[in-house]
């Protein structure tokens, strides 16, 4: 696959969509009943099987690799490991994107029973003011996090949202994957993985990537380049451990 996110595009448009300011959809009070129940239950189902499932993880010295540096984490992830993503990385009060969509008011309300915070936007609306929104975030000390090929894709292709964000606030992009021995993927556009009760779980965290703030074009599509990069070698890392096990 060809991840080309920067070499297609024009500054002219990258930087008109990133500064659209779109209002969220409204939303009906029917559908918000329904958001707010289906939830619920998401939640619910997200914590009775994350309870059982069986970690190891890799790279665990990559984020307090950061912590260490005096600075902050952009967590950067694949939409498709959002469920087991949830469950790991519960309670630490991360902000995280969520689109401005039906879809991402799902997400985000499902993502604060978890004690996460939402910064609602995206790639192509809304997406400068939820970067600013999670600027303050990490000034006042908190981590954010990015399903980075979301909110509808291309799937494992990464938009820029971390890179800019890492710019202008100094923090580190810190990468990391979920895999899982035992799942079920949806058929959608994202094969969204569900943990089997009691499955095995890999995460893998990968060293950190940092931005300068003078960083010109150039050094921007380099860096969002070696995100795409770690990101895909974290996915095949993962996949090629499940495999010497079978």
């Amino acid at each position: 696959m060809k991840h080309n996110f920067i070499s297609n595009k024009s500054s002219e448009e990258l930087k008109k969509g990133l500064t659209f300011w779109g209002k969220p959809r409204s939303i009906s009070v029917w559908q918000q009943v329904w958001i707010a129940l289906l939830s619920f239950v998401a939640a619910w189902i997200i914590k009775v099987v994350g309870l059982t499932l069986r970690w190891e993880s890799q790279g665990d010295e990559q984020l307090d690799a950061i912590y260490r540096s005096g600075r902050r984490a952009i967590f950067t992830f694949w939409h498709g490991g959002i469920f087991s993503a949830t469950w790991y990385w519960r309670n630490r009060d991360i902000m995280v994107m969520t689109s401005q969509n039906i879809d991402g008011e799902f997400i985000a309300r499902a993502i604060k029973l978890f004690g996460y915070d939402t910064a609602r936007g995206s790639s192509s609306r809304g997406g400068m003011k939820a970067l600013a929104k999670m600027a303050q975030s990490l000034k006042s000390g908190k981590d954010v996090a990015f399903t980075v090929d979301g909110p509808r894709g291309p799937r494992f292709v990464a938009k820029i949202g971390p890179v800019l964000l890492a710019r202008r606030t100094g923090a580190g992009i810190f990468c990391f994957h979920v895999s899982l021995q035992r799942k079920f993927e949806l058929k959608n556009w994202d094969r969204t993985q569900l943990p089997l009760p009691f499955s095995r779980a890999l995460i893998l965290k990968a060293p950190p990537i940092y931005v300068s703030k003078k960083a010109d074009r150039s050094e921007i599509k380099q860096k969002y380049q070696e995100m795409q990069s770690i990101l895909d070698k974290l996915q095949q890392s993962a996949e090629n451990h499940w495999k010497k096990l079978s």
